[in-house]
Order: C-alpha cells, then structure tokens, then sequence
C-alpha cells in the first residue's frame, strides 16, 4: 500500500470514528473508555467553549448567508507516543469534547487503533443505529395515509 492510499485510509478511519463520537453521549464515550487501558497522555488544549458562525444557502445553491451562531466546545490531547487528538462537540459539553479528542489521539496510534475501533468505535456505531431504527419505527408508527376515495356512482 503506497503512502498516499495509507493515509486516505487513516483519514477515513478518523472521519468515521468522529461521526460517531460526536452522535454518542458523553456517558457512553467514558464508560467504554473505563474499560480500557489508556496509555499517559496530557491535554494540548483544556476544553473550552467558543461559538461558531453558521452559514447557509438558500436552495442550496445560492448566495451565503450568516444564519446564526452556535455554542461549540474543542479539545486537544497528545498521547506520549506523539499521537495528537481533536475533539469538537456542539454545545457546553468541554468533558465530551476532551474524550473525543482522547479517542481521536487512539485511534491514530499503531498500539491501539484496533483496539479502540472493536472496543468502543464499533459498539457506540451499534448503539446509535439501534436509537435511529427506533426512532424511525416510532415515527412510522403515527405515520398517516392520505388518500382520496373516488365515488363509483355517476
């Protein structure tokens, strides 16, 4: 596998790996991580909230607009190894974001990338499909069928 394929992989890995992490509850990310060694580490950058600016388009397509602020908490931790981590989270949550950015430094790592995808990756991926057929077969359930009745009688 060249360099160039290796890394796109890599950055697939962490793009998935923080799509879930960003869905999945602060509980959840701190129990899994309970369960597993963690190697030393340190935060780069405490968490911290901030706001960001969210822009829009209308259609889509169209010219960009500012549409509002939105409240933001980041995080950055650095395993011994080198590995650096990123987490961002919406909201006030500075201890999600942290524990996002500590996964993001794991998974990174030769040591415990694998690991860390079967331990607490994967499983959280499990949780969070099961809540969205839930809420999808919740919503199916009030679904309302309109229909218009055609008269047989001239």
């Amino acid at each position: 596998m060249d360099l160039v394929t290796q890394h796109n992989t890599q950055q697939a890995q962490r793009q998935a790996a923080m799509a879930v992490l960003a869905h999945a509850e602060a509980g959840e990310i701190a129990a899994r991580l309970r369960n597993f060694a963690l190697p030393p580490h340190q935060d780069l950058r405490a968490p911290e909230n901030g706001l960001v600016m969210l822009r829009g388009r209308v259609g889509g397509d169209g010219a960009p607009f500012n549409l509002g602020e939105a409240t933001v908490s980041r995080a950055a931790v650095r395993l011994a190894s080198g590995e650096v981590g990123f987490g961002y989270t919406l909201g006030r949550d500075g201890e999600k974001a942290r524990l996002i950015a500590l996964c993001d430094a794991l998974v990174q790592s030769r040591d415990f990338g694998a690991s860390v995808e079967r331990d607490i990756i994967a499983p959280l991926r499990e949780q969070l499909a099961m809540r969205r057929e839930q809420a999808a077969a919740k919503t199916a359930a009030t679904k309302v069928d309109f229909y218009t009745m055609v008269r047989g009688e001239g």
